[in-house]
């Protein structure tokens, strides 16, 4: 009984990819990269990550804050907010600064800010 429900889940789940995939129309490829979403428009977001930057002359590093903006497919879009920790991933480019596309929410955000 447990195997089916299980097989019943993973058959399920990847139906929701597919047709996320098929509304969203846009091929993926490239490089996957998690942020927290700064600001909301719509069909769009703005994340920002950090990443650390190694300066040789010092032998130090430098922590950098990059921002990118990501086409917000229209099913994900009421279940993302400002503070969520989503993944985005590399595509086509959409736009003049969309170059990437929201595939996963992955945690909320703080409810307290």
């Amino acid at each position: 009984m447990e195997k089916t429900e299980g097989k019943k889940q993973t058959e399920k789940s990847e139906k929701e990819e597919k047709k996320l995939a098929r509304a969203v129309s846009v091929s993926t490829r490239g490089r996957v990269f998690q942020g927290i979403v700064t600001k909301k428009f719509p069909k769009r977001v703005a994340i920002e990550f950090e990443r650390t930057i190694h300066i040789p002359k010092f032998e130090r590093y430098l922590k950098k804050t990059t921002r990118i903006h990501a086409r917000l497919p229209d099913e994900m879009a009421h279940n993302i907010h400002i503070g969520d920790l989503i993944k985005v991933q590399e595509c086509r480019p959409l736009s003049k600064i969309i170059h990437f596309i929201a595939i996963e929410k992955i945690k909320s955000g703080e409810e307290g800010k």
